[in-house]
């Protein structure tokens, strides 16, 4: 056994681990011109590693057929950077991690080539396609060429949720329609207990609209999961627009979306089980950057500062009856205008083997810290809000990876605190443990969580990521929680079809405290269990994971064993460097909503 390093370089190690900090392969060359952006793509069948090898299993050639390629001007509508204007390292480190965010990308990589000065300049250039084979010269240069190097994804997938004599739910969708960075998606589900028995939904997204970084969606479906129980009874569309703050030396991120949703009793539930609702959204945000000019100025400033301000409603057009006129978050009308200050000093790392199965990944290391405060309106009730959301993230010098957060957020209405709440806790990877036939990493997540006060929130519970995983009940409520979730994580160095394999065990304690009751009281829940994941990573078809859950406390409306197969599951690490202005959530974890 050894432990996997952090190295200053980029560097690819005989078994595919790599290990380095996104901008140090850029800082050698900052502030020299770039002379020229050179492309080279890749498909889904070629290994990034070995760019000379193809990968051919069964169905490679079928698979051809029905891909194409991300055309090269595609490619160039997604670079931050220019021929003829200076090289910035940061920029080009966000670049490349930007790249790899693309749906329809599986792995990027961003090389420098010196060019000699012009007395110096014979043999400069290589045409060669190969990472490995692109040499740099040891004498003087003023410029450099850019090597923008991309591996694409089968970008054509399907999720099959059921197939029985009762029940027929399919998802169809490509991330990347004719390689112009679009994506279609049709579900269609057929269920003999529903009337009508057949139902759709269309979607579309048009990613960077002529390079500007915004990404527009619409969707219509007659099948979407209900607000109550997530039948598949409610008819719904909308329309967004969406620019993400793609790097630290951009100046702007938003977004607007509008919708209308309604549900329609299609399952001829008896009148007490069905919650009839109709109800339309507008949501709109702008954030700005003000540290661009001088982080180029001052490359050693601190923090990077961005104010954001968000207005929001959810207007119900038909309530639920079971509802009537009682506070309840999930069902009624919500107002709200939110401000946001968020200071950041972010960076990323490079590495592998966290969520997948060997593509590059990107982890953040820094600071990321967000203040909110505004006026919210939910029901009669109309507060002032305030909150702050502080992460700290580490990349220690034998490569584990740990990350600190604390959030906290209070509602102040007549000269009282209401609805506040605190959430602090850490998480981590270990490093990459190396054996002969697979490889291992352990991950460790503490949280606690406090209600103070709660009047139109919803109670916390143990059905999420901040409790016990996979537990089925909704009922099981209170005002304090504190958890423990611990993974074991093997990558086996094994391939069939492409696909490749990674056992797992785990196992989750929650101890919740009810409502308004001494933690003395407190209910302890566990979860215990593992599976299996695979992935063809060279397919956009995400992670499928055969899973064993076993609940030694059976609460109610929970079974004590389930075993289960999720299909496409998508596992990424947050990386984001700002978020549209929110209230503090302790149900879900938005930044990094896997584990």
């Amino acid at each position: 056994m050894r432990f996997l390093k952090r190295n200053s370089a980029d560097t690819i190690t005989a078994e595919g681990l790599l290990t380095a900090k996104s901008e140090d392969a850029f800082l050698p060359y900052e502030g020299k011109v770039i002379s020229h952006i050179i492309i080279n793509r890749y498909s889904f069948e070629r290994s990034f590693i070995d760019t000379a090898k193809k990968i051919n299993y069964f169905g490679t050639r079928i698979l051809n057929s029905l891909h194409t390629d991300t055309r090269e001007w595609a490619i160039r509508d997604n670079l931050f950077i220019k021929p003829h204007t200076k090289l910035l390292a940061y920029r080009l480190a966000d670049n490349e991690r930007y790249l790899r965010s693309l749906e329809y990308i599986q792995d990027a990589r961003i090389l420098i080539k010196p060019v000699l000065k012009e007395s110096d300049s014979a043999g400069v250039y290589s045409n060669s396609d190969e990472l490995t084979n692109i040499s740099y010269p040891k004498t003087a240069f003023d410029s450099v060429d850019v090597y923008i190097i991309t591996k694409d994804l089968f970008s054509l997938t399907g999720e099959l949720n059921s197939l029985t004599s009762e029940k027929f739910k399919l998802k169809v969708s490509d991330a990347n329609v004719m390689g112009i960075a679009q994506k279609v998606q049709v579900n269609t589900l057929i269920e003999k207990s529903r009337n009508p028995a057949s139902g759709i939904g269309l979607f579309y997204t048009k990613y960077n609209i002529a390079g500007t970084f915004i990404d527009a969606s619409a969707g219509i479906t007659t099948i979407a999961p209900n607000l109550y129980d997530a039948t598949n009874d409610e008819h719904a569309y909308y329309f967004s627009l969406q620019r993400q703050l793609i790097s630290q030396y951009s100046h702007a991120a938003g977004g607007l979306s509008t919708g209308h949703y309604q549900t329609f009793n299609e399952y001829n539930k008896p009148a007490p089980y069905f919650f009839s609702y109709s109800y339309n959204t507008f949501d709109a945000w702008f954030g700005y950057n003000l540290s661009v000019e001088k982080f180029i100025k001052d490359r050693d400033r601190k923090a990077k500062q961005f104010i954001s301000l968000r207005y929001f409603t959810t207007d119900f057009l038909q309530t639920p009856s079971q509802v009537a006129d009682k506070l309840n978050f999930r069902f009624n009308n919500k107002q709200a205008v939110l401000g946001q200050f968020t200071f950041f000093r972010q960076q990323f790392y490079k590495t592998n083997y966290i969520y997948n199965f060997g593509t590059t990944e990107d982890i953040p290391y820094g600071y990321n810290v967000a203040v909110t405060a505004g006026l919210y309106k939910q029901s009669y009730l109309q507060r002032v809000y305030a909150g702050i959301d502080a992460n700290r993230y580490i990349v220690t010098s034998r490569a584990d990876i740990i990350q600190y957060f604390f959030r906290a957020g209070t509602f102040f209405n007549k000269g009282e605190w209401q609805d506040a709440e605190i959430l602090l806790g850490g998480s981590g990877f270990s490093r990459l443990l190396l054996f002969k036939n697979f490889k291992l990493r352990q991950y460790l997540r503490l949280t606690y969580t406090h209600q103070f006060n709660r009047l139109g929130l919803d109670p916390l519970n143990i059905n999420n990521t901040f409790g016990v995983r996979y537990f089925n009940s909704d009922s099981t409520l209170g005002d304090q929680r504190i958890s423990l979730h611990t993974e074991t994580i093997s990558f086996i160095n094994y391939k069939a079809f492409g696909f490749k394999f990674s056992p797992f065990a785990f196992f989750d304690v929650s101890v919740l405290t009810p409502e308004h009751e001494p933690f003395s009281k407190s209910g302890s829940y566990y979860g215990v269990g593992g599976g299996l994941r695979t992935r063809n990573e060279n397919l956009i078809f995400g992670t499928t994971e055969l899973r064993f859950v076993f609940f030694p406390r059976k609460a109610q409306q929970s079974k004590s064993f389930e075993a289960s197969i999720r299909i496409n599951i998508a596992f990424k690490y947050n990386n984001n460097y700002v978020q549209e202005p929110d209230i503090i959530q302790l149900n879900s974890d938005y930044r990094n909503n896997v584990y």
